[in-house]
């Protein structure tokens, strides 16, 4: 017989408790524990019985090294988040933001994978819809197959009677199994469903795509578990004002977790951006102050970026910091070596600071750029126009040196850039410089750069 247990659950953090509480002891959150049952089979068979073992440990050296598959997606951006491509039997999770474009980016992707048979199962969504989101982006592959259904159960039946080559699940939150008595989208639901899904995509070797819910923190909800398990996270972000979206890959198992994609919102779907340059940088910052254009790296590729700042006498007591798309700590931090290092008094100002093109950098080689856009606008002198910068900033004020400077510069030469400041400490031998038709302007401190772009003033 089944042995019914019913526990509470906390459906914030998965922790469990006997008894209902108030706050959860693990994570701090209030009135998040619901009670659910859990059916427990008992085991036939003692598991500590060592005859029932089916594998046996075998010297790392004895084991066949073997190349994984990959598939295809026909997205090259996806496939370089991907690390190539879809591997046979992985489990790859995709979140974001509601409304950012998850459904319609799988399905693009499932769309053109034409000489792959692909099973889209949508519990958010009807056929009819998926059929005018279909139409809206391109012609329907003949091997796309679409369900609307929330049972795992019966989403085992239709893989079965269609034998798909790539099973998407629309969402994780919305399918729910019988063996589990709670409603979906709860840690037990999503927790005992990942983990089929999990045991199938490892036993069939046909790859699973799940799309998952945020929180209103940033991360997929759910249980923690559900990223462990899964082979590749991958999050889709952009703000929904801007047209530009960003794919990154949080875990890869089968890959680096470096790369990025980056997609452009059309009327027609995501189109793929190959040259990110050209896109991020405008054209009509010629004569303004306030702008400087950094060369940053997000995984292997390399593209050039601006950087624009508005500094202004504080009209309050307190003066504001503001930041879009750079960490506002480290703004604060490149602030104080300004004040500190380079003589600028800049405490009693509002600092405004914007990444054009609503891009989340993290590269640190924008530090030279972020103080040079901030002195720039506080000073009202613009810079000249073919001029970049690549460069981290210390606390004592120096420009510390940055990885694969040779790629920053040639992605600057090829943009028509004539000009680019880089650490004195990069390409130290001077036969490289002969290399570059772009002038290469080394700088030890803040002070030296800043002596290149504003000269005596």
């Amino acid at each position: 017989m089944a042995k019914i247990k019913s526990v509470y659950v906390c459906q914030n953090c998965g922790a469990e408790s006997p008894k209902w509480i108030g706050k959860c002891s693990s994570c701090g959150e209030w009135n998040s524990y619901v009670e659910e049952v859990i059916r427990k089979e008992t085991p036939s068979k003692a598991v500590h019985n060592v005859d029932t073992a089916q594998s046996k440990p075998v010297r790392i050296e004895e084991v066949e090294s073997t190349t994984e598959q990959r598939m295809d997606t026909y997205s090259a951006e996806f496939n370089r988040v991907l690390g190539g491509g879809l591997v046979g039997g992985s489990l790859v999770l995709l979140g974001g933001e509601p409304g950012i474009g998850k459904s319609t980016l799988i399905l693009q992707v499932a769309l053109n994978m034409v000489n792959k048979k692909v099973l889209y199962v949508s519990g958010e969504e009807s056929v009819k819809q998926l059929k005018l989101r279909s139409e809206r982006l391109l012609k329907p592959a003949s091997e796309c197959f679409v369900v609307s259904e929330t049972s795992l159960e019966q989403i085992f039946v239709h893989i079965k009677n269609v034998q798909p080559d790539i099973v998407v699940i629309d969402s994780i939150q919305t399918i729910s199994t019988e063996y589990a008595e709670s409603s979906p989208g709860s840690v037990t639901q999503v927790r005992e469903c990942s983990a089929a899904l999990l045991k199938f995509a490892k036993e069939s070797g046909i790859p699973v795509l799940l799309i998952g819910h945020i929180n209103k923190e940033g991360s997929i909800a759910g249980p923690k578990v559900l990223e462990h398990i899964v082979d590749t996270v991958l999050q889709f972000e952009g703000d929904q004002n801007y047209m530009y979206r960003i794919l990154r890959a949080n875990k890869n198992r089968f890959g680096s977790t470096a790369e990025l994609g980056i997609f452009e919102m059309l009327q027609n779907g995501l189109r793929e951006v190959t040259n990110p340059s050209e896109l991020l940088l405008s054209q009509n910052h010629e004569g303004l102050s306030g702008v400087a254009i950094a060369s940053a790296i997000e995984g292997i590729r390399p593209f050039l970026i601006e950087a624009q700042a508005l500094v202004s006498t504080a009209a309050y007591g307190t003066p504001q910091r503001s930041s879009t798309g750079f960490d506002i700590r480290r703004m604060n931090m490149l602030l104080a070596v300004l004040e500190k290092r380079a003589g600028f008094k800049l405490a009693q100002k509002d600092v405004f600071l914007n990444i054009a093109g609503g891009l989340k950098v993290n590269d640190p080689a924008i530090d030279l750029a972020i103080i040079t856009s901030i002195l720039s606008s506080s000073m009202d002198i613009a810079l000249e126009r073919h001029i970049c910068m690549a460069g981290e900033v210390g606390l004592s004020g120096e420009i510390r040196p940055v990885n694969r400077i040779e790629q920053r510069i040639l992605e600057a030469e090829k943009l028509g850039f004539k000009k680019i400041i880089i650490p004195d400490y990069n390409l130290h031998k001077s036969d490289k410089n002969t290399r570059f038709s772009i002038e290469v302007i080394k700088a030890k401190k803040v002070e030296d750069a800043f002596r290149v772009l504003f000269g005596k003033q």
